[in-house]
């Protein structure tokens, strides 16, 4: 039985046809200047993409969550920037408010970012927490009616632009107990830093935010005080399948290029498709992203089944991250000089390469996971590179 059916394919044509025609010509001017691309955005919000596996009582298009692997897919074909936005908003922020909001907080926030006119951010990394995540700082406490915030957060996605709604904060409630909060933009002492400077990604926002003495209301609290840690890694492993979904697509973006590059571009009289050493590099490519994806689709299969899939999800984050800096490097190698050009995208995928292997957990992480996950005795606390 095939992972996707034939409805799975039929959106991917029209998402596929959707990028062709609004994200990838954009996608280069955006890197460029490093502008968040809000109308690209809103574009995917019209048609339905940053809300998708939310039902349609909560904004969302009620797809499955198949059918969103394929959008993230597709979007990272072209632009990993307009991607990574997509899955931050629906992975971490939408289906986190989903799964364990309140149902007015479904209605009151949940509906408008599923909707697609606005976007969310999903702030758990601090300064100091990043791999170690439990190592929380931030602290809030209850004060006639009003939960106090104050802390800061590093590396948070999506908070800081001309249509971000909220962010989902991590915060400690107790020495043991760590709880999630609702945080609209726009409240007194909640403050979004500047644009970080990335090495790629240019066109995703990349923010450090400061709470001091934020004030939001009790009914705020996301989920039951003292859950928000379980809360936030539980979404993970859906962020991790997602995060693997776009490692594909950017893959199969960088294979695509390279198809059309090896069959103009000629050296020894011939074009480069004839000789063997690019025929190999070429089909080593196809080849990780064929078993990548197929990973991909697996591990969506059993998250949308409501089967276990933490281990799969570690793993596919694992296995197509790594491969996409592989791939992308051979890309460049097989462009030569002009893979070092940015007018050529592989340059773009080739820095935006990298971070897959740090965000949602970075490499090390997951395989303390897989270990874990096998029943060794693998201490999550093992230090190893910053991310989360």
């Amino acid at each position: 039985m095939p992972l996707l059916d034939a409805t799975h394919e039929e959106f991917r044509s029209v998402v596929r046809a959707f990028c062709a025609d609004v994200v990838a010509p954009a996608a280069p001017v955006h890197d460029e200047s490093g502008e968040f691309p809000t109308e690209v955005i809103l574009a995917c919000g019209r048609q339905g993409y940053l809300g998708l596996p939310i039902p349609e009582d909560y904004g969302g298009a009620g797809a499955d969550y198949l059918s969103y692997l394929v959008c993230v897919e597709e979007l990272a074909r072209v632009d990993p920037s307009v991607a990574i936005t997509v899955e931050a908003h629906t992975s971490l922020v939408c289906n986190l408010l989903y799964r364990f909001g309140s149902e007015d907080q479904k209605q009151s926030w949940l509906r408008p970012l599923a909707s697609g006119t606005k976007i969310g951010a999903f702030a758990l990394t601090e300064a100091g927490a990043g791999s170690d995540a439990g190592g929380t700082k931030t602290t809030a406490r209850l004060d006639d009616a009003h939960w106090v915030i104050n802390g800061s957060k590093m590396f948070i996605t999506n908070a800081g632009t001309d249509i971000s709604l909220l962010a989902i904060a991590t915060a400690r409630t107790a020495d043991d107990a760590v709880s999630a909060f609702i945080v609209p933009v726009g409240t007194p002492g909640f403050e979004i830093g500047r644009s970080l400077r990335k090495i790629g990604w240019h066109a995703s926002d990349t923010r450090e935010l400061a709470f001091t003495d934020c004030r939001v209301p009790e009914d705020h609290l996301l989920g039951e005080a003292g859950k928000g840690f379980r809360q936030f890694l539980t979404q993970l492993d859906d962020g991790r399948i997602a995060i693997a979904a776009l490692a594909v697509g950017q893959s199969q973006g960088c294979l695509d290029a390279c198809l059309t590059y090896v069959k103009n571009r000629h050296q020894f009289g011939r074009p480069i498709e004839q000789f063997q050493a690019i025929q190999f590099k070429l089909a080593d490519m196809a080849t990780k992203i064929h078993h990548a994806r197929l990973a991909v689709y697996e591990a969506g299969r059993l998250r949308q089944e409501d089967k276990p899939f933490k281990l799969e999800a570690s793993m596919v984050k694992l296995f197509a991250t790594e491969m996409a800096v592989d791939v992308a490097r051979e890309a460049v190698q097989v462009h030569g000089g002009y893979g070092y050009i940015e007018e050529f995208p592989v340059a773009r995928f080739y820095r935006d390469a990298k971070v897959l292997e740090i965000g949602e957990g970075t490499s090390e992480i997951q395989r303390i996971v897989i270990a874990r996950e096998l029943g060794l005795d693998a201490d999550l606390r093992t230090p190893s590179s910053d991310g989360s």
